[in-house]
């Protein structure tokens, strides 16, 4: 039982059990993304590319800001509340460029009635191009990075923070949820429950999905369908590119390269396994965070055995380094093999509006 307990609150759970909320979570939120595009009627493909651009603002900004000094002050202050209020300042502007740059889909869809998986692979074909091309012009290098210090150094929390010392152990709910943690996990976390509650709780939300589900019936009680898919493209891209700027700062050290390691396309398929509902989402988010985790980290994961030693079981399975980190994308295909026939995608999605027809 000491066994058990020892590894339930071990480092190694520990790791695991942060390091997956750092991938589960601009998952979870890209999703969401997808989703409001999807029950608007709008079939968004391009989340990926959004998550690159949304990366690219978000690492600029934070250069940009570096290099004026606004910030210096407090950064040299340890002033970290306000450090803080400058990653949600850089999460918003990622938010609002995302969302510029996702209206591109929305009039093409929209307004010029163009076939929106084309317009969407268009997006993720020109989102790296577009950042590559503005990172060599700026920097004259492949990776945008920021001015000064590292992402852990500005944004991360620390045990010291809360008046810890370096030998000091706080705990196990401490260590895990608060300490080396960003809290731009928690603040997606609060953003995804809380515009999933717009989406299902309000009448603005339900406008929204009668436009995915019957438009000609939306528009005969007066709601204008052109408004509420360019509204629900327009939220899909503000919280990709949140998405993409928070995977840039969790899990690439807030660098941006034209690259988001495929998370816009594990969204769609976590989008498509939890059915177009937040809770599925959450859930599959967890389920992928957790294998991409063990991809990432499976050399330093361990179990402690009746005599304390730490056993690196994963790691001494001997199977090549390679299995691993394809996992997360075959347990994707897996699970959407077998759940995508029960999934109910929104009747008019990817169908083009016509007022004339009924």
């Amino acid at each position: 039982m000491t066994t058990f307990f020892e590894n339930l609150t071990s480092g190694s759970m520990v790791f695991l059990i942060r390091q997956t909320l750092i991938y589960a979570v601009p998952l979870m939120i890209v999703a969401l993304a997808g989703i409001y595009a999807e029950r608007s009627g709008i079939i968004n493909l391009a989340l990926e590319g959004i998550m690159i651009f949304g990366a690219f603002i978000g690492v600029l900004f934070v250069r940009l800001v570096q290099q004026w000094g606004w910030f210096q002050a407090f950064y040299d202050a340890d002033n970290y509340l306000a450090l803080q209020g400058f990653m949600l300042l850089t999460m918003l502007v990622s938010a609002l460029l995302g969302a510029l740059f996702s209206m591109l889909l929305a009039f093409a869809a929209i307004n010029l009635k163009a076939d929106q998986t084309i317009g969407g692979t268009a997006l993720n074909l020109m989102a790296p191009a577009l950042v590559l091309f503005f990172v060599r012009l700026l920097v004259n290098q492949n990776t945008l990075q920021m001015h000064t210090g590292d992402s852990a150094g500005w944004f991360m929390l620390k045990k010291a923070m809360f008046g810890y010392g370096r030998t000091d152990q706080p705990g196990f709910l401490f260590d895990t949820f608060v300490n080396k943690v960003y809290p731009a996990t928690y603040v997606c976390i609060l953003l995804f429950v809380i515009m999933s509650i717009i989406l299902y709780k309000t009448r603005f939300g339900l406008r929204l999905r009668s436009c995915g589900e019957n438009p000609q019936a939306s528009d005969s009680l007066g709601i204008n369908v052109f408004k509420m898919r360019y509204a629900g493209v327009g939220i899909s891209g503000a919280l990709a590119g949140i998405g993409g700027f928070v995977y840039a700062l969790t899990t690439t050290n807030c660098t941006a390269n034209g690259d988001v390691a495929g998370f816009g396309f594990l969204a769609l398929a976590v989008m498509i396994f939890g059915n177009w509902k937040p809770l599925g989402v959450a859930g599959a988010a967890l389920l992928f965070g957790l294998f991409k985790c063990v991809a990432a980290s499976y050399g330093s994961l361990y179990v402690l055995n009746s005599a304390g030693d730490k056993i690196f079981f994963l790691k001494d399975l001997g199977i090549n380094t390679n299995f691993y980190r394809l996992l997360p994308y075959l347990i994707t295909l897996v699970v959407l093999a077998f759940t995508s026939k029960s999934s109910r995608a929104p009747k008019a999605e990817g169908i083009p509006y016509d007022k004339g027809s009924r």
